[in-house]
């Protein structure tokens, strides 16, 4: 009887403990920011708000609005930071918000690509980063800014000798993703040798098969100066394979085919981007 007692007492002691830290603990302010959230460095926040949600995203691509009826994919490292007015303050207003982003971006050197009642859209060279933002004012007395730094996707997976093997087979060319070149370049960058590595392991897995290594451009330039940019690159891979990984010279024949065959449409960055390729071709 004596130890129910004493549980009894004991369970009753936690309660009161646990109701007095209840009614002590100070309430949570609402005007504070969502945890782990905090503002851009490239903008400080409109006075007299909070962030009531975050998001970042290591890669990413976001459509930006540059004039009327046009707009550019920019890829790179996305941010997403909504902001609402503090409670017992006042909404600045959409024109307000617009307006302080867009002075804000124009005294660091940035513009002001486009603008509407609800959106602006803006662009700056910071740090060596070329940042792309757009301030969304329809969020019932709050803002949202989507943010892309630009920035190349790292390659971290290549096609593979076998895909490529079963590529030929199948159609008689097949793309090689991971070779890159600077703009208007034929030297290789040192980030294609995994792609290059996985061709050298092609044909030395069949010792018969001869390519043709076909480069290929988006349209802007010339073609006649694309042809001959595509035919050095497609040489310049060529030559990796042989240099680097003992491959006969005579199983590889560059040709460059500029921008004649696109595999996409190239009034956009992201089409012109997939239309920038080298290609095997079965000899």
């Amino acid at each position: 009887m004596k130890r129910h007692y004493s549980v009894v007492l004991l369970v009753a002691a936690v309660l009161l403990i646990a109701s007095s830290l209840s009614i002590n603990a100070a309430p949570q302010d609402p005007n504070s920011d969502t945890k782990g959230c905090s503002d851009h460095p490239l903008f400080t926040r409109m006075l007299n708000t909070h962030i009531v949600f975050c998001k970042s995203v290591g890669f990413d691509s976001f459509k930006f609005k540059t004039g009327k009826g046009s707009e550019t994919a920019v890829e790179g490292k996305r941010f997403e930071i909504k902001y609402q007015t503090n409670e017992g303050k006042e909404y600045p207003g959409p024109l307000a918000i617009i307006r302080n982003h867009q002075d804000a971006i124009a005294k660091i050197g940035g513009t002001v690509l486009f603008e509407d009642q609800r959106y602006t859209w803006l662009k700056v060279v910071k740090d060596d980063k070329e940042i792309w933002a757009q301030v969304d004012t329809a969020w019932n007395k709050g803002y949202m800014l989507t943010i892309i730094e630009k920035k190349a996707m790292a390659q971290e997976v290549v096609a593979s000798a076998e895909l490529f093997k079963s590529g030929l087979n199948t159609s008689g060319h097949v793309e090689v993703p991971g070779i890159f070149f600077d703009t208007g370049k034929s030297e290789i960058k040192p980030e294609s040798e995994a792609a290059i590595a996985e061709v050298a392991k092609l044909l030395k897995a069949d010792p018969q098969l001869k390519v043709y290594v076909v480069g290929h451009t988006d349209n802007v330039a010339a073609l006649d100066l694309n042809i001959r940019l595509s035919k050095a690159r497609a040489e310049a891979v060529a030559q990796a394979l042989v240099v680097k990984h003992g491959i006969a010279a005579g199983r590889l024949n560059g040709q460059g085919a500029g921008p004649l065959l696109p595999v996409a449409s190239n009034d956009n960055d992201e089409g012109r981007a997939k239309n920038r390729r080298v290609e095997l071709v079965k000899q």
